[in-house]
């Protein structure tokens, strides 16, 4: 008989929230789902957790950019196989957007249990505060690089940018889209490219994730309660997207900023 917590599924249910609010905006969800599953007394969640939830921010942020990236498949394969002119600008942005998952790929892989271990408040706090700088820095930037004005150089820096991000406190979104305004993409293509780039790197984490989930033991009892995190965190991604994609347009990255240090000294002192 499968064992049902409520109180337990209404914790998950709140830290699937959080890890759907975070994952799209510059805060970082990884520092806030720590800080989250501390304060609710649930302790680490394992692996299996982290992959459902990022499972289902991933499927969000598919079928928010679903037309965008099915035009560059098909312009990606359509110019490998015509060269017509009409697809290679969508060839080389799906190029760029290859080049710039491979740091991240890599060192995700090299460096995952370093990174795993290097976790605890105080690093989330000085990471909030690098992020929240870095933000500051790049508030009033407009640039003027449109999707078909993206070089490899730029790619491979915005690339950078992500495998920094593995550090916990480091916004993954934060640092893509940092870095993409920072080489001088407009505002709209920086976000763009950003979650493009979240795509390959989240559907690998997915993949080498999938034996561990399939391999849990308590699959029958956490089933409930993982249903309704995965429901949660999909249903917040969705949202929260939307609203950063409207913040992106108004260009007010600096709240970010102030949200950043306030809960960087929060940690600081409580933790």
């Amino acid at each position: 008989m499968v064992d049902f917590d409520v109180l337990y599924t209404l914790k998950l249910i709140i830290i699937g929230l959080v890890q759907g609010f975070t994952e799209p905006i510059p805060v970082s969800s990884s520092g806030h789902v720590m800080i989250a599953s501390q304060l609710l007394g649930v302790g680490e969640q394992g692996f299996t957790f982290a992959i459902l939830t990022n499972t289902a921010s991933l499927l969000a942020i598919l079928i928010i950019y679903r037309r965008d990236i099915q035009r560059l498949i098909v312009g990606f394969v359509r110019y490998i196989m015509t060269r017509q002119t009409q697809y290679k600008a969508d060839f080389r942005f799906a190029l760029f957007v290859i080049i710039g998952s491979i740091p991240a790929g890599i060192l995700g892989v090299l460096l995952s249990d370093v990174i795993a271990d290097s976790v605890s408040m105080t690093v989330i706090a000085m990471m909030l505060f690098v992020t929240g700088i870095a933000l500051w820095l790049i508030r009033n930037m407009k640039g003027s690089k449109g999707d078909r004005d993206i070089t490899a150089k730029d790619a491979v820096i915005v690339g950078l940018g992500q495998a920094v991000a593995l550090t916990p406190g480091i916004s993954r979104s934060g640092a893509t889209v940092i870095s993409a305004v920072a080489v001088g993409m407009k505002q709209e293509t920086a976000l763009r490219f950003s979650f493009m780039l979240y795509i390959p790197v989240s559907l690998g984490g997915v993949v080498l994730g999938l034996s561990d989930f399939l391999n849990e033991s308590n699959k029958a009892d956490l089933a409930i309660p993982y249903i309704a995190a995965f429901i949660a965190t999909f249903m917040m991604t969705y949202f929260a997207m939307k609203w950063f994609m409207g913040i992106m347009k108004k260009g007010k990255l600096q709240y970010f900023t102030y949200y950043c240090f306030t809960v960087a000294v929060l940690l600081l002192i409580f933790f």
